[in-house]
């Protein structure tokens, strides 16, 4: 869980969006644009505090917590994650994540934090103690009375009462729990068995706690799961009325995480059949009163995330979709990107050379990119496109007050609209249901830096 770069497949350099299997198709999830796999050295920690020092002191901030340990590690996992049993390495982070807390806070002028996330990894490895240090950093750097969503990611077979009365003491007010998967013979070939009884328990005790809001991560395309396994998965986690739920599908990329290497490739599904879980995922929560929002969250119909995704107010970041509106990012933490106006800078992964900068009194910064003004136009057309699955370019090239054509672009999307994927009408494009689970691959075709390089991504869907 938690956020990562982009998994990576290898990508076809040309005929993106026009193969007669588009969810087989490797293309970004576009929760950054430009990506993570495009990141270079050019932004390093003079650019990343410049950015920072040039903040209005009244800009709204979303922060994001990394912690980057786990007992162990299951073997679909994807995230920038380590396992331990040892306390030692975890609680030398927290001193260096409560550290540069402090170093950040001492660069910028900026004050008042709206949001807040802590993501791995399993944040509540760092204990009790550890979360009270880390926020007791935060609240010695930063104004938290206007915090709206105070969220944390949870494994649910590792709750205890003092985490639990910690986090409530805190002042969370959202838990996103790892479910998965409740087929018994796909938990034993990913690495993680936890019974729904498990997590049953897990809901009641965190409510009992004070935490209200539930969100559950579930996943399609995973070894040995049939389509009937979703629907049953989606059965017995609604009955746990989780207020959000996001069904992502599963990335085999060994090659990035070798853990993987631990799951047999003969067990998983085949693109088509990912396509059908994926389509019998969506069913199945729309059948049980949730709100479908973009391509792979669902949420009651009384929740924040509906009403944005309603009001056409809808985002999309590193953390999937939100409402979360503020305009600056800071990610604290190893492999953290936070994400400014000019551009995004990211953390060393490595927690050894993260430590090193941090204790030496320097940003950890290792790469970013600095955001172009094309960059940004195609990243507000892709988001809307991610977010509502349709798009009006004329209205972004007058925002942005760029003469951008988009030829290329428009060329490959009639290809697609022959495919009944798209609907164009000069240059608003729309995707058509048939299409919304493609939409990976529409928002493609207006990425640049696709049409430059071959990368690795994950599959379509």
């Amino acid at each position: 869980m938690g956020t990562s770069a982009d998994t990576r497949r290898d990508v076809p350099e040309t005929g993106r969006g026009m193969t007669a299997n588009p969810g087989a198709q490797s293309v970004p999830r576009y929760t950054s644009y430009p990506t993570a796999p495009n990141f270079t050295p050019a932004v390093n920690a003079e650019t990343h505090a410049r950015w920072l020092a040039e903040l209005p002191a009244q800009t709204g901030l979303s922060i994001y917590l990394h912690v980057p340990f786990c007992v162990e590690l299951c073997h679909y996992c994807g995230c920038n994650t380590h396992a331990t049993r040892r306390r030692d390495p975890v609680e030398r982070y927290i001193e260096d994540l409560s550290a540069e807390i402090a170093l950040v806070s001492k660069i910028t002028a900026v004050r008042k934090v709206r949001r807040i996330h802590w993501g791995g990894g399993t944040p509540s490895i760092a204990g009790a103690a550890g979360l009270r240090r880390v926020f007791k950093a935060l609240e010695n750097a930063f104004d938290l009375s206007e915090v709206s969503e105070h969220a944390i990611e949870i494994d649910p077979r590792r709750l205890d009462k003092e985490v639990l009365r910690t986090l409530a003491a805190i002042g969370i007010n959202r838990a996103n729990l790892g479910v998965q998967e409740f087929s018994l013979e796909t938990q034993k070939a990913i690495g993680r068995v936890q019974p729904f009884e498990l997590v049953e328990a897990a809901v009641a005790a965190i409510r009992e706690a004070g935490i209200e809001n539930i969100g559950a991560d579930l996943m399609y395309g995973l070894p040995k799961q049939t389509v009937e396994d979703v629907r049953f998965s989606a059965t017995l986690m609604a009955r746990l009325k989780p207020q959000r739920v996001a069904i992502f599908g599963y990335a085999h990329v060994p090659w990035f995480k070798k853990q993987q290497s631990l799951i047999d490739v003969n067990t998983l599904p085949a693109a088509e059949e990912r396509y059908v879980q994926a389509m019998a995922a969506r069913d199945a929560w729309i059948k049980l009163g949730y709100v479908p929002i973009g391509v792979d969250h669902y949420a009651l119909q009384g929740d924040a995330l509906a009403a944005a995704a309603k009001s056409g107010s809808l985002h999309r970041n590193f953390q999937g979709y939100t409402d979360d509106d503020c305009p600056v990012l800071i990610g604290l933490g190893a492999t953290a990107i936070s994400r400014f106006p000019g551009g995004y800078a990211q953390n060393h992964p490595a927690t050894a050379a993260y430590a090193a900068q941090i204790r030496a009194g320097r940003l950890s910064t290792v790469r970013g990119i600095s955001l172009t003004e094309d960059d940004i136009l195609r990243a507000e057309l892709i988001e809307r496109l991610m977010c509502e699955f349709r798009v009006d370019i004329d209205d972004l090239v007058s925002k942005y007050r760029l003469p951008t054509i988009f030829s290329r672009e428009l060329a490959m999307v009639d290809q697609l609209a022959a495919q009944g994927m798209v609907r164009r009408t000069g240059r608003r494009i729309e995707v058509t249901q048939k299409g919304q689970p493609f939409v990976r691959v529409v928002a493609s075709v207006f990425d640049r830096y696709l049409a430059e390089k071959a990368t690795r991504h994950s599959m379509a869907v």
